[in-house]
């Protein structure tokens, strides 16, 4: 029997809404964020807007180099631009920063297992991967390795929003070795499976990238 079409969007707002609470949980905690947040808190130091309000505008700013790619994005992907970014300004807007180390260690902690969890929601609704996900699968698509492409941007988005005041820190470190083992698992548990996903929506479902960092 095919999952109904709201048990997949349930999933993927699910996911979107849990990893926009994830993100702010880590820059709530101030202790380093992922590469893509470093590069959203240092514009917003730098230029003024929200974190999250950055976060859309940068979403949007990939999706435009998905059309050189020819990458199609799914209904998730669009949604992705948007909910994530709403969901850390109003997290940020309403939840005070976590003081004292030890309980900003662990908000930071579950930030980061709260993230990859997130990643395998959203993933596994198969409804189009999110627009940096879905850059980095494009240019690997056109024949570079799939690591050199991720490792490349990442460091480039990093350094760029380091240079522009984001902090990198212990959640750095912790964010990059945790992330991929949490999606590891969390991705294949919570993916609705190919056979039983509507033949309209099949080829979303093979845009399903490597977890974001």
């Amino acid at each position: 029997m095919r999952p109904p079409r709201v048990r997949r969007l349930t999933q993927l707002y699910a996911g979107l809404v849990l990893y926009g609470i994830s993100d702010s949980m880590l820059l709530l905690a101030g202790l380093g964020v992922d590469p893509w947040d470093v590069l959203h808190q240092g514009l917003s130091r730098r230029f003024g807007l929200a974190v999250g309000t950055w976060a859309v505008i940068v979403g949007v700013l990939v999706l435009l180099l998905w059309i050189p790619l020819r990458q199609r994005p799914g209904f998730g992907t669009l949604n992705n631009v948007v909910v994530v970014g709403l969901v850390i300004d109003v997290m940020l807007a309403t939840v005070p920063p976590v003081h004292g180390y030890a309980a900003r260690v662990v908000v930071m902690v579950a930030g980061v297992l709260l993230n990859g969890i997130a990643t395998g929601a959203y993933i596994g609704a198969g409804l189009g991967p999110g627009p940096r996900d879905g850059l980095m699968t494009g240019l690997a698509a056109r024949g570079h390795s799939i690591r050199v492409v991720r490792t490349s941007i990442e460091v480039t988005v990093l350094v760029s929003g380091w240079l522009l005041g984001g902090t990198v820190g212990l959640g750095t470190v912790v964010y990059a070795l945790g992330i991929g083992p949490i999606a590891h698992m969390s991705i294949p548990r919570l993916a609705i499976r190919v056979s039983a996903i509507e033949p309209s929506t099949h080829a979303e479902s093979q845009l399903s990238p490597a977890p974001p960092c």
